[in-house]
């Protein structure tokens, strides 16, 4: 499989940003609701959404950039006013200034996110070894689980850079490295080139999520068309789900194939890359996103990762990083998926 983060130029996304190329025009049109992300399965029911025509190009424009960090700083710009990210990156950017409210739960990691050996390992056997892995609060968090139940500490493995995209490359084309943190769909690459999984995101109680947010200016100026783009994403996951449930995993070609040119694989393989990633549908959501819920008690877990492992721009007191950071009232009403 080719890499699936890399496959735009910075070139053409900052042009496409600025409206030279695929938005076009000097200038956004009014009302025009711009939402970045990566390629990434967890962020694929909007652009499955907008090929199934639920969604207009006169007011949502999908804009695909090749990694998390070029997508936060053009929502810093103001060239988006919404994207899908992790809960970390938002804790990031938030920590940077840059005021994100999470609006919906895309997908929490129960087993997409892992760690595979070239050989079967037991814990017990890991000091020393060479560990590749993305730098960011997803790999640290990744890491700091295998050492805790490893009873290793930090400095007992040796840390090599990769990204996760590139995590079955590196476990193909470099032997020296013997672990590799990685996640879906990279990780049945790396099963199927004879890698052993060793622990796996399911150990570590769902603080690994992807969101959906905006920029808090946004839900003043484009409220309306926040909503219209949540309901038709909500809409393109029940019937994702729908479809699951009733044939075994296995997709029409309607749904299959335009996630599949986007993931890169074939459209068998589409299922595959949703292994281990839970779709909290709107019920959870609106538990998940309650001022007490869920997402706010992961939140402060992973802070506390990020405070320890120095990955926040600024000392800033939990709360005031947390205050005001979801909000449930742009979900849509059950009746939508009807």
């Amino acid at each position: 499989m080719t890499a699936l983060r890399g496959r735009i130029s910075r070139r053409r996304w900052t042009a496409a940003l600025l409206g030279t190329g695929a938005l076009g025009g000097c200038a956004p049109r009014p009302r025009l609701l711009r939402v970045g992300s990566i390629v990434y399965p967890g962020y694929e029911h909007l652009f499955l959404a907008r090929e199934l025509g639920w969604t207009g190009d006169d007011w949502l424009r999908l804009v695909e950039l090749p990694a998390s960090t070029h997508v936060q700083r053009a929502l810093s710009a103001g060239l988006l006013e919404a994207a899908q990210l992790t809960l970390d990156e938002v804790l990031s950017a938030r920590s940077a200034h840059l005021d994100l409210v999470v609006l919906a739960v895309l997908d929490i990691s129960r087993g997409s996110d892992a760690v595979y050996s070239r050989r079967p390992l037991a814990l017990n056997q890991l000091a020393g070894l060479r560990v590749a892995v993305e730098e960011g609060a997803v790999g640290t968090l990744m890491l700091d689980g295998l050492l805790r139940a490893a009873a290793l500490r930090p400095g007992d493995l040796r840390r090599v850079p990769t990204t996760l995209q590139g995590s079955a490359r590196t476990f193909v084309q470099q032997p020296e490295v013997d672990l590799v943190v990685t996640s879906e769909p990279w990780a049945s690459e790396i099963a199927a080139a004879g890698g052993q999984r060793l622990f796996d995101s399911s150990a570590l109680g769902d603080l690994i999520v992807d969101v959906f947010v905006a920029r808090r200016d946004a839900l003043q100026t484009h409220a309306s068309e926040l909503r219209a783009a949540l309901a038709a994403l909500f809409k393109a996951r029940a019937l994702h789900a729908a479809h699951a449930a009733q044939l075994g995993q296995t997709l029409p070609p309607r749904l299959s194939e335009p996630m599949a040119r986007r993931l890169g694989v074939a459209p068998a393989q589409v299922a595959d890359a949703f292994k281990g990633l839970h779709l909290p549908d709107l019920a959870e959501n609106r538990a998940l996103l309650a001022p007490a819920g869920g997402l706010r008690s992961a939140a402060e877990t992973l802070l506390a990762v990020m405070q320890r492992a120095d990955l926040l721009r600024r000392e800033t007191p939990r709360r005031s990083l947390l205050d005001g950071f979801a909000r449930a009232d742009f979900l849509p009403a059950d009746e939508v998926l009807r």
